[in-house]
Formats: C-alpha cells, structure tokens, sequence
C-alpha cells in the first residue's frame, strides 16, 4: 500500500481524538429524558404510554433504512462492494453519535442539558441520512478519513441551517424535503466540485458493476422503498396527519416504480431494462410527495408527483448527469442531484401549491395544527375558538396563504445557500494531503484500504449461492430486529 494512503494512524487517530471528545461532552451534558429517567417514575406513571412505543417502531425503520438499504445500494461497483457497505457503516455510526450532540446543543441553549431519547435518535437518524446523501457524489473517490471529516463538519452546518430555518423562517417540511434531500444534494455537489478529477471524466477501469453487484444494490433499494413511508411520516402529527403521509408516500412509490420500468425500456437501444434506473429512478416517488406528503393533496395528485419525479429523476441520469461533469466540474458519482435535487425542487413546488389552496373548507380547524405558521397569533379570538375545537393548539404567527408561500420559497433559496458554501468549504478540508486520499488509478478499488480474501481476483466466479447466503442472513436480521 502507499504510504500517503495508509490508514494506520490517520483513522485511529480521528476515531481515539472523537471519542474522547464525545466522552467528555456526554459526560457532561447529556441525560436522559423524561421517559427514560427511573427518578420520575411512580405508582401515577403508565409503562405503555411511554414514548418508546410510539417512536421505536419509526427508529427501527429508519435504522434499517441507513444500515442495509444505504449500505447495500452503495455497493454497486463490482471492486468496491467492500467500500460501498463498511463505509457507509462507519460514516453512518460517527454521523449519529455526533448529530446527537450537535442538534442537542440548540436544546442546551434553553434547558441546560441535552435530554436523550428515542425521539433525539431518530432526529440524529434523519442527520446521518443528509450525510450518507452527500457520499454519493463523492463514493469511489475518498477515503475513509475524508468521509469522517465530511460527517463531522456537514452536522454542524446542516444543524444550524435547520434550526435557522425552522426557527427564523418557521416552513412545513414533513418529508424532509427541503431541510434533508435539497440541503444534502447542494452539500454533496459543493463537495465534489472541490474534489474533481478531470481523468475520470473518461471513466475509470474498476468504474463497473456486476451481476452480483447490481443484485446486491437492487436489494438497498427494496429496503429504501419498503421503508420509506417510515421516513416521511415519523415526525409528522400522529394521527390523520401520519395516516396521509404513509399513504401518498406509497402511492408516490408506486407510480414511480412504473414510470422507471417504461421509460427503461422505451429508451434503452435494445428494448431492455437497465439495473442502474431500477437501482434509483423507482425511488424519486418517495422524494417528490415529501413537501406536502401530510397535506389534503388528494391520492391523484401523490400518483402524479410520483410519476413527475420519477420523469425528472430518469432524464436528469441521462442527459443532465454527463453534462455536468463534462462542463460544470461536478462528478455525481451517485447521481444525487437527479434523486434529490431535481425530486426536491418538484416536491417544494408542489408543497407550496398545496398551501397556496389550502381552505378550512377542505381541512376544518385542524388546517390551523398542520400549517402552524398560519394559526392566529396569541390573544385573538379566533384563536381561542379553534383551542375549544382543537385543544392544545399553539398559537402561531396569523400568516397568509400567500405569505406562508413566500417563506417556503425563502426557505429554498437559503437552504440551497448555506448546503453549497458548506459543501465548498468541506471539500476544500477534505482534499488537505494528509487525509488519505486515494490517486485518480486507486479510485472505486477496495484493495487501496481492505485485507482483501485470497479469492478476491476470482471474483468474476462469485456464484449465486453467496448472494443466496446473504439474502438469508439480511432477511433472518429483519426478522429478528422486527419481532
């Protein structure tokens, strides 16, 4: 191995360096929260109306959804399948642990401690996952140690983006869309346009896939999909609220899933499906409903979105992908800007729709808990009518149709802003020599950073039987972490 890209020090180092970071800083400021701390229990206190039986089940989802369908989808490379799943792994591990402390140290400002629980996991889950995004762009071509520094300095920008944007611009948001696909997608691109490799724009020899790799990453995408209605409806109103929002997410699936399998095969010269579009076109759906996937959009208009998405996500691939890296510096390894970016910017169009028509007629009183932005202010009547109706509604800021659309929009833009400076400025970090980097000829090659198994160069006669063996052992986890 070369020298400049051993691990031997520079990833211990990182790891003894953070954990005695985060040992301290958990020490010190984080405790449990109140349905997780013994002391506030009492003979008063119902055991199954603790919040672990409501969030638990989404925590797992979405688990699974990082692990396996991440770590499995980013296995597609036939050289890189080691790389593309250990690490999402370990990326994925560092970013949690370190979303836990970062978004908690907003909860510090006001309560002078940092309380953990389920909830705070599954906020830290949605954290990782912006970052896991972001590796997309740049999988293939950086090491293990850059994608820890990306993890450790994307948290801390996209925490304070979130809490800017839900604090000072105050947006809906139930899927994600703006605040989780469009911040990682700009964030990943400012990356990878620091990080560009002029010679890989002819492509790399190990730049390939497999039959077993494509096998393997068709999998993450079966567990991204099963998952998904999880994902954009975990922080959504229990409720009708989350009713909605798991039932537009699969519809949006579906039609997505469709759409992908036509245009395959309508512009594939020989009539056939190809792996890569099933691999990721089928999810835009997923992407697209996200922005409005609680509102009363109705199921035809989830169907819609799910095939406009999956449209905008198959000929962003074709043709937008390419063009970019030939003429804009920005190698999209992943294609994260057709799943994320152009889904992304459907879906906030389409959610500033649904607030733009957005009546009581259609809603009731609980238009004013699902736009909160738009409930009267404290102090006015109407206000304390609709508490009568809807108790414990929050008073909120007695905005307009019109003017809640303006902020969606202001949400967007600002977003886009601090993802693309962030990324710029990582990536510059990033490409620091020390960090391992591999060379232009040791991209998308897992023997630059793995003791690789002594049948690694048979690996063109890796039979069914091992693919099988796997199916098997994922399935049997599935089933054991689910009952």
């Amino acid at each position: 191995m070369n020298v400049s890209t051993s691990l031997k020090v520079r990833l211990p180092a990182f790891v003894l360096v953070s954990e005695v970071v985060m040992i301290v800083l958990y020490a010190v400021f984080v405790t449990y929260d109140d349905n997780a701390n013994a002391k506030l229990q009492n003979n008063e206190t119902k055991p199954m109306e603790n919040s672990i039986y409501q969030d638990y089940p989404y925590f797992v989802d979405v688990q699974l959804m990082i692990f396996i369908g991440f770590g499995c989808l980013l296995a597609f490379f036939r050289f890189y399948g080691f790389s593309g799943m250990v690490f999402n792994f370990l990326t994925a591990t560092f970013a949690i642990q370190w979303a836990i402390l970062i978004q908690g140290f907003f909860q510090f400002y006001y309560d002078g401690q940092i309380h953990l629980g389920v909830i705070n996991l599954l906020n830290a889950e949605f954290a990782c996952a912006v970052v896991l995004i972001s590796f997309g762009a740049v999988i293939g071509k950086t090491s293990p140690v850059q994608l820890l520094v990306m993890a450790l300095l994307e948290i801390p920008v996209f925490a304070v983006t979130e809490w800017a944007v839900l604090k000072y611009i105050r947006i809906n948001d139930a899927g994600g869309t703006i605040l989780i696909h469009l911040f990682a997608c700009y964030f990943g691109l400012g990356v990878t346009f620091v990080l560009y490799r002029p010679s890989l724009n002819n492509g790399h020899s190990r730049e390939i896939t497999s039959y077993h790799s494509d096998i393997l990453s068709v999998m993450g995408t079966l567990f991204l999909w099963v998952f998904w209605p999880s994902f954009n409806s975990a922080l959504t109103f229990k409720g009708d609220d989350q009713h909605r929002a798991i039932l537009h997410t699969f519809l949006g699936l579906s039609s997505s899933t469709l759409t992908a399998f036509a245009l395959t095969a309508m512009f594939n010269k020989r009539g056939k499906l190809t792996m890569a579009d099933i691999q990721n076109v089928t999810l835009a759906g997923g992407v697209t409903v996200g922005a409005s996937v609680d509102m009363m959009i109705s199921p035809v208009a989830a169907y819609a979105l799910g095939i406009m998405g999956c449209t905008a996500c198959f000929f962003g691939y074709k043709y937008m992908t390419p063009f970019m890296a030939r003429h804009m510096r920005i190698q999209d390894q992943c294609g994260i800007h057709n799943l994320h970016g152009l889904t992304g910017l459907i879906s906030s169009t389409a959610g500033i729709c649904a607030i733009l028509l957005a009546t009581e007629e259609t809603y009731g009183p609980s238009m004013y808990q699902i736009f909160s932005h738009r409930a009267p202010p404290e102090g006015d009547q109407k206000l304390l009518e609709l508490q009568r109706l809807i108790p414990g509604l929050k008073p909120g800021l007695g905005r307009t149709a019109q003017e809640q659309a303006l902020y969606q929009v202001a949400a967007i833009f600002s977003t886009i802003a601090a993802a693309a400076v962030g990324g710029l400025l990582t990536g510059w970090v990033m490409k620091l020599p020390f960090l391992a980097s591999p060379s232009d000829m040791d991209c998308f090659d897992d023997e630059l950073f793995f003791d690789m198994p002594s049948d690694f160069e048979r690996l063109k006669r890796f039979n069914m039987h091992h693919i099988l063996c796997l199916v098997y052992l994922i399935i049997t986890t599935l089933n054991i972490l689910c009952f």
